[in-house]
């Protein structure tokens, strides 16, 4: 079976916002094709975060084809082929997200996560993530261009592949029981709009965010009000010492790819509240004790 590594951009915190899309065709134990599309989403809003980690501005986007002109181009290669995507889920939910979004079905893909590769063929590493693996093969790479992240995340396969004594993405799947399907368990996310989704009541519907953490290890992050203004907690161990996390960070970001709670609804009410009453008003827990 023929592997496809694919990697997708977003404009926002929906799945549905895809902006950018990068592929890399693995033939023969090696990197044969690569391809790199700009989208333009369903909607054109682009967060503040997402343009910080991608560059991708709406002016960059607004006379590209949206996505199921730039898809048409590819589904025949990948309808009954092996995708590949690091934090897969995402990338997956993004397809299947954005299909839904145009009223289409979501196809039966059948995928594989180069993240829990690499977690089974090299445990023990600090960080999973794509950069770190990269850099663990010796390979160097634009981080968060989608076509750089997808010949990164096929090159991870590959050498993971090569490290159990084959070169055929299809026997490392076998070897590692780690194959998925996009029909399996997927539901359609619920949609957000920036101008009605209600900010949790004070000292009611606290937000829940959990996320993974650059090891795998999965923290919680929860929001909530209080008679001393809006806390955001993380407990991780920055989190618990009262500081600003990197997991907190990223979701007032609006950066949802470590997200794996599937409550980006909720992403949308976070980004109100800190619009209503700005970023210095959202204060870790203990911070906001010694203010109080």
């Amino acid at each position: 079976m023929r592997a496809i590594a694919i990697d997708f951009e977003t404009a926002n915190e929906q799945r549905w916002s895809p902006c950018a899309v990068g592929l890399a065709w693995i033939e023969d134990g090696a990197v044969a094709r690569r391809a790199y599309r700009l989208i333009r989403p369903p909607e054109m809003r682009f967060a503040p975060g997402n343009v910080r980690v991608h560059g991708i501005r709406p002016v960059d986007v607004e006379g590209e084809p949206d996505f199921l002109a730039v898809m048409d181009e590819f589904w025949p290669d990948l309808t009954g082929t092996l995708i590949l995507a690091h934090n897969a889920p995402f990338d997956i939910g993004v397809i299947c997200a954005t299909l839904a979004r145009y009223g289409r079905a979501v196809p039966d893909l059948a995928y594989l996560c180069t993240r829990d590769i690499a977690r089974r063929a090299w445990p023990g590493e600090p960080s999973f993530g794509l950069a770190a693996m990269a850099a663990r093969i010796g390979l160097s790479f634009r981080h968060h261009h989608a076509e750089h992240d997808a010949y990164a995340c096929a090159k991870v396969a590959l050498a993971a592949a090569q490290d159990h004594g084959t070169n055929r993405i299809s026997v490392l799947a076998d070897r590692l029981a780690l194959l998925r399907r996009s029909s399996a368990g997927w539901t359609r996310p619920v949609e957000t709009s920036r101008r009605t989704a209600p900010p949790p009541r004070p000292g009611r519907d606290p937000l829940v965010f959990a996320v993974a953490g650059s090891s795998g290890a999965r923290y919680e992050v929860r929001g909530s009000f209080s008679g001393h203004g809006f806390r955001l907690r993380c407990d991780c161990m920055a989190g618990r010492f009262g500081s600003r996390c990197k997991h907190v960070t990223a979701l007032l970001d609006g950066e949802v790819t470590n997200l794996v709670s599937d409550n980006h609804y909720d992403v949308e009410k976070l980004r109100v509240i800190v619009e209503a009453l700005g970023l210095d008003a959202v204060q870790p827990p203990e911070k906001a004790r010694r203010a109080a």
